[in-house]
């Protein structure tokens, strides 16, 4: 009978570990710009399904904050999609990040270079039947945070 190799093998199961989690870390590390601001939509959206329009509100670009106090945004988010709908929820579905460079929320808005659209379906079930919204939805890096945006323009 050999002995070491039972410390040989453990030795080998310790470092191909390691060598899968650094792969996974390298893999987290290097998402592309679409898949970061996809992630951005989706946790955005969660937040707003669940009602924690509060954190929702925070994903916002700052240029939306100002369009926004965020007690009004909470207040009315829940009046008129829970009270005035009669929804506690909602689905949604959303396209393929679309690049979109020098683009303005709305007139007189300060420029941003670059963005990535999404087409967001958000379908309702609710007292006044079934319906989905369709809204053009915006994310952009700043500062090393995705922010969402939405479009003003005429």
């Amino acid at each position: 009978m050999r002995r070491g190799n039972g410390k040989a093998f453990i030795i080998l199961i310790v470092f191909s570990a390691i060598v899968v989690l650094l792969f996974i870390s390298f893999m987290n590390f290097t998402k592309s710009p679409e898949d970061q601001a996809t992630e951005a939509i989706h946790k955005f959206y969660q937040f707003e399904q669940e009602g924690a329009f509060s954190h929702s509100w925070e994903m916002f670009h700052p240029q939306m904050q100002q369009k926004f106090d965020k007690a009004h945004y909470i207040q009315d988010r829940a009046h008129v999609f829970m009270n005035h709908f009669g929804v506690q929820t909602f689905a949604y579905s959303l396209s393929g990040p679309t690049e979109v460079t020098d683009w303005t929320m709305e007139d007189g808005a300060e420029r941003i270079d670059r963005l990535y659209k999404f087409d967001v379906s958000k379908t309702y079930k609710g007292k006044y039947g079934n319906f989905t919204i369709v809204q053009g939805v915006y994310a952009t890096e700043v500062a090393g945070e995705w922010r969402i945006l939405w479009d003003y323009n005429k």
